[in-house]
C-alpha cells in the first residue's frame, strides 16, 4: 500500500525540520531585533533630549547668583504651549527655579538626584499616567561662574508610539517574507541535495524492472558503499538461483535414467497376468516420482526473487496460451471472452505468469462446455486475474482439498493433481492470494490477487 509521502519522503522530512528550526530562529530574533531597535531609537531620543539640555545652558545667565533665562529661547518648542519639548531648571535642593511654557499644563512629580554623576536618561510618570522620556544632566559651573542646578528635558513616549508600533509591524512583515524566502531556498537546496537519491532511486527501478543488471558507481561517495553492497548482493542472488536451478537440473538428469529403467521393467511386469498388479503398483510409483521432480524443477525455477520487480503485458502472452489451448482442444469448440486493458501488466516474471495461467485455463478449458471468460484490472494496491468457465464447477466443501497438492477432483483424465499446487506456489512466491469461487458462468472462478508493493 501508498504511504503518506508526508511521512515518508526524506526530503519533506528534512524541510519540516528545517522549517521549525528557522521558525524557531525567527521567533528568537524578533524581540532581539526590536530591542537592539528599541535601544538606538532611545539613544538617539537622548541625544535629542541633551541637545534641548545644552540649548537651555546656553541661554541661561547667572546674575548676582541667581538664574535668569531669555524671554524668547533659541528652541521655539519650549515657548509653546502644546509643544512636545519640556525644559525645567532645579538647583541643588530640587526647587524648580525654571520651566518651559510648553510644560505649565505637565504635573510630573519628578525631583533630580544630582548625586555627581553628571547625567541620566530614564522614563517617568505624570500625575495622569502618561509616560516621559527625562534627561538630567549636573551643571556645576556656569559661564565661569560657580553654580548648581539640574537641566532637565522631556518629551513624552507617546510621541514615538507609533514609531513602535510601525516597527514592530515592518518586522514581522520583514521576518515572515524572509522566513519564507529562506524556506524556498532550503527547499530548493535539499532538492539539490538528495537528487543523488533520486538517481539511486531511478536506477533500482530499472534493477527491478530488469531493465539494467547492476547500480553504477555515478554516486556520492556517501552512497557508493551502498550501491555496492547491493550490487554483491545482487551477483550473489544470480549466481545462488543459477547454482540452485543447475543442481535441480542436474538431479533430475541423473534420476531420469533410473526412472525410465523401471518404467521399462514395470511394462514387461504388465505383460505378464500374474504381475499385473504389481507392475501397476510399480508404474504408478515411477509417474508419481515423476510428477514430484517436475513440480519441484517447476517449484524451484519460479520463485519470485528478492530483489527484481517484473512487470509482463498479460495481452501477448495470454494470445500465445489461448492458440496452443485452442489446437489441444478444438474439438470442444471453447469461446473465450477477454475483459482487460490491452496495455495493463502484470508484476509476475514472465515465465512463472505463463506457467499459471497455462495450468489455470487448462483446467478451464477441460472442465468448460463450451465458454471461458478472463478478466484482470489494476486497482490502487494490486492486480487482480479472473478465470471462469461455465463447467461443473467446485463444491463448496471440496475448495480447500483442492488446493492441497496431489488432491484431484476430476479423475477421468491422467495426472497426479499438482498443476493448482504450482499455481499456488508461485501465487504464494509474491505474496498474492488465490481463490476458488463461483461464476455467473455456472462454474468456477479461479481469482488470483497480486499486490503491486
Amino acid at each position: 500500500m501508498h504511504r503518506d509521502k508526508k511521512v515518508t519522503s526524506l526530503r519533506m522530512r528534512l524541510m519540516l525540520g528545517a522549517a521549525v528550526t528557522v521558525s524557531l530562529f525567527m521567533l528568537a530574533l524578533f524581540p532581539a531585533l526590536q530591542q537592539v531597535f528599541t535601544q538606538s531609537l532611545e539613544q538617539a531620543i537622548e541625544q535629542r533630549l541633551a541637545a534641548d539640555a545644552s540649548a537651555l545652558i546656553s541661554a541661561a545667565r547667572i546674575n548676582n547668583g541667581q538664574l535668569q533665562m531669555p524671554e524668547k529661547l533659541p528652541d521655539e518648542e519650549f515657548d509653546i504651549l502644546p509643544a512636545r519639548q519640556l525644559g525645567f531648571i532645579y538647583d541643588d535642593k530640587g526647587t524648580v527655579l525654571w520651566r518651559s511654557r510648553s510644560s505649565e499644563d505637565v504635573k510630573i512629580n519628578y525631583q533630580p538626584k544630582y548625586d555627581g554623576h553628571g547625567h541620566e536618561f530614564l522614563r517617568a510618570k505624570d500625575s495622569e499616567g502618561r509616560e516621559f522620556f527625562i534627561y538630567d544632566v549636573e551643571v556645576d559651573l556656569l559661564r565661569g561662574k560657580n553654580a548648581d542646578f539640574s537641566i532637565v528635558t522631556m518629551q513624552p513616549v507617546s510621541d514615538y508610539q507609533k514609531m513602535y508600533d510601525s516597527l514592530r509591524q515592518q518586522l514581522y512583515v520583514w521576518l515572515g517574507f524572509a522566513l519564507l524566502l529562506l524556506l524556498g531556498f532550503l527547499w530548493l537546496g535539499l532538492g539539490w541535495g538528495i537528487r543523488s537519491l533520486r538517481s539511486l532511486s531511478a536506477e533500482l527501478d530499472d534493477v527491478e524492472t530488469g531493465k539494467r543488471a547492476a547500480l553504477s558507481d555515478e554516486h556520492p561517495r556517501e552512497l557508493l558503499r551502498l550501491t555496492r553492497s547491493l550490487n554483491r548482493l545482487l551477483e550473489s542472488e544470480r549466481q545462488q538461483s543459477e547454482r540452485y536451478r543447475h543442481s535441480l537440473d542436474d538431479l533430475a538428469h541423473s534420476l531420469k535414467t533410473p526412472l525410465a529403467v523401471l518404467q521399462g521393467v514395470g511394462e514387461v511386469l504388465a505383460a505378464r497376468p500374474d504381475n499385473a498388479e504389481q507392475a501397476g503398483t510399480l508404474l504408478g510409483q515411477v509417474n508419481r516420482m515423476s510428477q514430484q521432480i517436475s513440480y519441484q524443477l517447476q517449484r524451484a525455477s519460479l520463485r519470485k526473487s528478492g530483489l527484481l520487480r517484473y512487470q509482463v503485458k498479460l495481452q501477448p502472452l495470454l494470445s500465445s496460451l489461448l492458440v496452443a489451448l485452442d489446437k489441444v482442444y478444438r474439438d470442444k469448440n471453447v469461446r473465450v471472452q477477454q475483459d482487460f486493458s490491452a496495455e495493463l501488466r502484470v508484476p509476475v516474471e514472465q515465465g512463472a505468469l505463463l506457467e499459471l495461467l497455462g495450468n489455470i485455463l487448462e483446467n478451464a478449458y477441460r472442465l468448460s462446455v463450451s465458454e471461458i471468460r478472463i478478466s484482470a484490472q489494476l486497482t490502487e494496491n494490486c492486480c487482480e486475474l479472473i478465470v471462469e468457465d461455465d463447467g461443473p464447477g467446485v463444491p463448496r466443501h471440496q475448495r480447500e482439498r483442492i488446493l492441497q497438492r496431489g488432491e484431484r477432483l476430476d479423475t477421468q483424465y491422467p495426472g497426479q493433481g499438482i498443476g493448482i499446487a504450482v499455481v499456488k506456489d508461485i501465487i504464494g512466491s509474491y505474496g498474492g492470494e488465490f481463490f476458488v469461487e463461483d461464476s455467473d458462468l455456472g462454474g468456477a472462478q479461479f481469482r488470483v490477487v497480486f499486490p503491486l508493493n
